[in-house]
């Protein structure tokens, strides 16, 4: 039900050490909307069991829909907050015609129904679980609300994009917002221009209701208060599911992810250009089997396209149902974890 993909530099690791939790220095957490029901179980199992008893620190960096589990996963008690996380994004329902601002009204009552009272004290001040959330801050028409010049923008990006992912750097920067001790930088071969601000109290959820702001179907987060000013849009436009020199890389990076195959930007979805495999040698991937994903309902991931072509009551029912069957995978890794299989492990490719 659960595969296992590792750099190679990691697999020497695991078949010399095990998989334990103090091998790891980093996690990943891809965009994706609500694929990352699918992880679910893996989530709470790694911060209720895996990472329970933790006394060295281990960086969480996220975009989109991973700095959203991830802000719920560096609060005092991970495993209600990533519940209430999926709870609340499961349950979120939208009128017929929805238009982005109601959208992002809902995504900002949503975070805020996840961070509580002192959620956003927790993240800023976790000695051990630190926070990274990655915004793509906007130029050009991107920067625009007005549909079809931001249209035309994203339309100009794509096109730069199939010619040479680098040249998306001439309308984003990586904005990365961190926790405040954090030593982490990232780079990549593409020289995005990036940029690092510490997580306070002033600028948190505006820069994770940024990193999850998807264009056009919802609206930017205008001059995040500490930052330049401008328009700051999702993390995934430029690190989607991960393309990145992440340093220091003093461990392991272990990765949870619904797909074998990462791809670098938004804009390489439908693209065959691979990552590259050097970012990922120290990597760890534990991503949901073909055999698992084939047992759910339409034999799928959920998926953003479930809000318009399902009604409600059945997207619900599915993704409750997706919810709970991925409890399967954490009782799969807690297996492997006490009898590795270690010729079961994939290289990723």
């Amino acid at each position: 039900m659960l595969d296992i993909y590792c750099g190679s530099n990691a697999l020497k690791t695991i078949k010399e050490h095990g998989i334990k939790q103090e091998l790891f220095s980093t996690m990943l957490g891809a965009s994706g909307g609500p694929k990352w029901f699918s992880l679910f179980g893996l989530d709470k199992y790694l911060f209720g069991e895996f990472f329970k008893d933790r006394s060295t620190e281990l960086n969480l960096v996220g975009s989109s829909a991973g700095a959203f589990r991830f802000a719920a996963l560096s609060q005092k008690d991970p495993v209600s907050a990533i519940t209430r996380l999926a709870t609340l994004y499961a349950e979120t329902t939208y009128s017929v015609k929805a238009n982005k601002n109601e959208i992002t009204a809902k995504a900002r009552t949503l975070l805020q129904g996840v961070l509580g009272h002192n959620g956003s004290n927790e993240i800023i001040n976790n000695p051990i679980f630190k926070a990274h959330f990655i915004v793509a801050k906007c130029r050009g028409l991107t920067t625009l609300e007005q549909k079809i010049p931001l249209l035309l923008g994203l339309v100009s990006s794509m096109a730069m994009n199939q010619v040479n992912r680098g040249l998306l750097a001439r309308q984003y920067q990586r904005f990365i917002y961190h926790h405040p001790t954090s030593q982490l930088t990232i780079s990549d071969n593409f020289k995005f221009n990036t940029q690092h601000r510490a997580l306070n109290n002033d600028n948190l959820i505006d820069s994770l209701l940024a990193s999850g702001s998807i264009p056009v179907v919802m609206e930017g987060i205008k001059d995040i208060i500490g930052s330049p000013k401008g328009m700051y849009r999702d993390g995934g436009i430029i690190d989607y599911h991960f393309d990145v020199d992440i340093k220091p890389a003093s461990g392991l990076t272990l990765y949870p992810h619904f797909s074998p195959t990462p791809k670098a930007g938004w804009f390489d979805k439908n693209l065959a250009r691979k990552v590259n495999s050097q970012y990922y040698a120290n990597t760890v991937m534990l991503v949901p089997s073909p055999e698992f994903i084939a047992r759910l309902p339409f034999s799928k991931i959920p998926d953003r396209n479930d809000f318009t072509n399902l009604d409600a009551q059945s997207r619900l029912k599915y993704w409750r149902t997706v919810l709970a069957e991925s409890e399967c995978l954490a009782d799969e890794f807690s297996k492997i974890l006490v009898s590795p299989d270690i010729n079961a492990i994939k290289l990723i490719d």
